[in-house]
Formats: structure tokens, sequence, C-alpha cells
């Protein structure tokens, strides 16, 4: 099946490259880092039950109406949703929506590139670590065995306090990230989606059978899979339906943007379907394989942020053959890194190359480079500048840093706002039968995912923006 005439001339050449492409723009560091910190802070099963719960209700509908808009308006987010509105007989000023979804792509990117620089260093210290015991003749020993248990967390403050390096990382990986968006949809986007999925998810299932022989594996299972009610708290099922919605991409523009490249052929409800079943298999399979290893060495499930850099290290430490799986597992979260942030950065050079006319090429190196200013910032606000305040004014960000701002408004605020919009758009506003055909779905299965799209996202998103604005609410002020 060829691709369908996108804007540029660009389409996927496949079905099976646009699943991989927006599979990859989903799977990321909510993924892989964020799921499992919020399961163990948060009791594990009745999580994840929530969270289960709020993909198939919110997050899956939402994901068909992105691609649907992009498909019909077959342009970048603004102007996708610009054409849906014309083409239903309602104000083009819908096209906000889309704006700001490019503008949250745009700031996401700013201090993404930033952590998955901390991912590359990972990468090269343990990289070093495995050609150590590799040429001593050990391929199989211990991670980082020069250190002990208690220096090995230091790393991650040694990072924070280094800044040529900590700059060099997320210069390395923003380079990475132009070079590919500028090569194009088919020979830069699909080809490194193409790679790197299938590989991302070869390492996802070995390592996952590594901590399954090696590790707690029952225990694990046990943990995401037995629902503790008692734990359901309005905080829980909170953290829960923000980890569906937004770990799949939705409202970032990527969605969107992808789906402008998407074929006429291509059947739209089965394809967000396999999406959406991809990204909460990698999400239940970064538990499976990281929980494991946490109770196999007396870790604490509940380490927050800090499980994936510091935590795991210290099992790796002490796991046999963990100096090769522990190199595997960052190489595996930094090509889940990298993926999303193609898709982030492509969101917005689509835009910048339908509003400007620029070149592909120009459009992604200008843009990439004020995205990575932005994130020297975001970097540095870890060190030397850790006591600027730009939002000092406001009290919901009056003790941020520069990297907890941008992040916190984007996903307090911002995302929020954007998918609440996306929703009342497709939900209320769209001509039924554009989207009806678009979808490829009728009778009661339409009228199904219309309901969920027009009353329960809504209303699930709206209450993300409340409660993140006013945590008091749910007992997390």
């Amino acid at each position: 099946m060829a691709g369908a005439a996108a804007p540029g001339g660009e389409g996927w050449s496949s079905r099976t490259a646009f699943i991989l492409a927006a599979v990859g723009a989903a799977v990321g560091l909510g993924n892989i880092w964020r799921f499992p910190t919020l399961a163990g802070e948060n009791g594990g099963g009745a999580f994840v039950l929530v969270y289960i719960g709020c993909i198939l209700l919110i997050g899956l509908p939402m994901v068909l109406s992105e691609i649907l808009i992009g498909r019909h308006g077959r342009s970048d987010a603004y102007h996708s949703v610009v054409k849906v509105a014309e083409d239903s007989g309602v104000s083009k000023n819908w096209g906000i929506f889309g704006g700001i979804g490019i503008l949250n792509a745009f700031l996401i990117l700013t201090f993404y590139s930033v952590v998955a620089g901390w991912v590359l260093y990972y990468v090269g210290v343990m990289s070093g670590d495995f050609l150590g015991a590799l040429f001593s003749g050990n391929p199989f020993a211990s991670a980082l065995m020069s250190e002990s248990p208690d220096t090995i967390p230091g790393k991650m403050t040694d990072l924070f306090g280094n800044i040529p390096m900590l700059l060099g990382m997320h210069s390395l990986f923003m380079l990475m990230t132009i070079w590919i968006v500028a090569r194009g949809v088919t020979d830069g986007i699909e080809k490194a989606a193409v790679y790197l999925m299938p590989t991302f998810f070869i390492l996802l299932v070995l390592i996952t059978l590594y901590g399954a022989f090696t590790g707690e594996f029952a225990k694990a299972v046990s943990f995401l899979f037995t629902p503790d009610f008692s734990k359901l708290t309005p905080a829980v099922i909170n953290n829960a339906l923000g980890q569906a919605l937004f770990s799949m991409s939705v409202a970032s523009a990527a969605m969107i943007t992808y789906g402008g490249y998407v074929s006429r052929e291509t059947k739209l409800a089965p394809t967000a379907g396999m999406i959406a079943f991809a990204d909460t298999g990698v999400a239940i399979l970064a538990g499976l394989m990281i929980f494991p290893i946490v109770f196999a060495v007396g870790l604490d499930a509940a380490a927050g942020p800090t499980l994936v850099f510091q935590s795991l290290p210290i099992a790796f430490h002490t796991m046999p053959a963990g100096s090769l799986v522990g190199l595997l597992f960052f190489v595996l979260i930094f090509f889940a890194a990298l993926t999303s942030s193609i898709s982030l950065l492509e969101g917005v050079v689509a835009w910048a190359i339908r509003r400007f006319a620029w070149r592909r090429g120009f459009a992604t190196w200008f843009i990439g480079g004020i995205i990575f200013l932005i994130g020297v910032a975001c970097a540095l606000s870890l060190n030397v500048w850790s006591d600027v305040r730009p939002l000092s004014f406001w009290p919901l960000f009056e003790d941020k840093n520069i990297f907890d701002t941008i992040d916190d408004f984007v996903s307090k605020i911002l995302l929020p706002v954007t998918a609440f919009l996306t929703a009342v758009f497709i939900g209320w506003r769209a001509d039924k039968k554009l989207i009806e055909n678009e979808t490829g779905l009728e009778g009661p299965l339409f009228g199904l995912w219309r309901f969920l799209v027009a009353w329960l996202s809504p209303i699930g998103v709206a209450l993300i923006f409340v409660f993140a604005v006013f945590p008091n609410l749910v007992g997390q002020g």
C-alpha cells in the first residue's frame, strides 16, 4: 500500500510503518520511567487497573480523534484542525487547540532532551563498564564492580554538577533528533521507527525474561495485578488518568501530524487500537521488567523518579550479568526517548513548513536550534541557575526552577486544555458524517466512541486540570 499524498509530497510507505512510528511517538520515557514510578508510588494493582480502564475509555478514543483530524486535514496540527472546522461549517478559530498542541511539543522537547541526555550519559557509563568486564574476561560480571552500592546513586548527582557533560549529552541527543527529522518522513522518521522499534521490543522482552528468571517475578506480578482497593484514592485515580492520557502523546500534535501522512486506505479505528494496545503493553512490560529486579535486591518500589537512574544501577550491581543487562536497559530507554523526541520535533517542523514555506532542512535545524538553547537553560537550572524562578509570581510555580516550571506548566495547564478542546471539538462541533467516514466505525461502535469523546473524555481531562491546579482537592497539596 503506498502512502498518500501529504504535505510536501510525504507519506508513510505502509500501514506498518505508520503504526511503528505512532507507537514510537507514544512509547517514551512516560512508559519506561513514569509508569513504573507511578505504579510503585500508588500501590501497584489498583493503579494499574484504573490505568487500563482509562486507556480504553479515554486514551483510545482521543488517539483516534487526533489521527482522524490529521488524515482529513493532510497537514500539520493547526491547519488540519482548521480544515476539519471549515468542512464542518464551524469557526476556524478551533485551530487554536492545534496551535497549542504544537506549542506543547516545542516546550516538552526543551526539557525532554535534557532527560534523554541523562539516559545517554548512563548508556556511556554502562558501555564503559561492560567493555571493561568484557576485556577482563568476565562479560557476565555484575555492573559497576569497582564501586559500592553507596556511591552508585551519586553518579546522578555528579552528572548534575558536571556542566560540560550535562550540556554535551543534551547536545548529542538533540543533534540525533534533528538529523533524523531533517531527512524527512520516509527517509528519516519512518526508517528510524522501522529499525528502532523492533529492536526496542526485543530488548524489552529479553530484559523482562532476565528479570523473570533472576528476580522476584511472582512478587512483581502480584504487585502489579492484585488490586488493593484500599489504596484507590482520588489522587491515585487522577494519576492513572493523567498517565493514561498523556503517555499516548495526546495533545502534543504528534498524532495529528503523523495522521496527516496516513493513506486513505488505512482503517483508522483498528490502527488506533493497535497503537493503544502496544503503548499499554509496553507500560505493563516495563513494570514486569523493572519490579522483579527491584524486589530481588530489596529496593523500594515507591522510590519515585530516582527508580531508573539511581535504584536500578544498584540492582544491576548485585545481579549476575548486571553489566550487560544494565547497558541493554539504558539503550532500550534511549530508543524510547529518541522515537518520542522525533515525533515532538516533527509536529513543530510540519507547521513551520506549511506556515512559512520553509525547506524541511532549514525548518528542522532552525527550530531544533531554538529548542536546544531553551534546553540549555533547563539543564543549567539543575546547577548554576537553580535559584531562578521564572513564574515565582504564580503560587503554583513559585518554588519551581526553569526545568520544573516548563514541565509543570505544560503537563498541568497546556496539555489538559488542549485535550479538553480536542474532545469538545470532535464530540460536539465536528460534522458527524465527516468523522464517521474518517473513523470507519458504524452503528453502535460509532455511537459508543462518539459518546466517550463527547462526554467521558472532557470530564476526565477537566478533572486532571482541576486537580493539577488545586492539588489540595486530592490530598496532594
